[in-house]
């Protein structure tokens, strides 16, 4: 059984760290592209930051670049996310998206969304 959970989320002032988990089981981690989304109260889910099944890329939304550090550790089947610098703006549910990359087999999987809240 597919499963993706996040832990990390929670209260910051603007200016402050948090860094996200997201810990996988039941699928091979190391074949998966895996992702990390945000959707804010009547906004539509974006793409935050992604990276390839062994970590050798990376991508991030413009609004986060220099910011946020997306990272995995394939021994321990965890993505994480570094966020630096945070403003009011980056508040929102934040999801793990995992994705088979190009020629492995399988399915795309989202976690529960752990809350991240940036506010004095």
């Amino acid at each position: 059984q597919v499963q993706l959970v996040e832990s990390g989320g929670g209260l910051v002032q603007p200016g402050g760290s948090l860094r996200l988990s997201c810990a996988a089981s039941g699928f091979p981690f190391s074949t998966y592209a895996m992702s990390w989304y945000r959707q804010a109260p009547g906004k539509q889910r974006e793409l935050v930051a992604s990276i390839t099944r062994l970590g050798g890329s990376t991508n991030y939304a413009d609004s986060v670049k220099g910011r946020f550090t997306i990272s995995r550790d394939n021994a321990k089947n965890t993505v994480y996310l570094q966020m630096n610098s945070l403003k009011p703006e980056d508040t929102a549910g934040y999801y793990c998206n995992g994705r088979p990359a190009f020629g492995f087999p399988g399915f795309e999987s989202w976690g529960q969304g752990t809350q991240v809240t940036v506010s004095s």
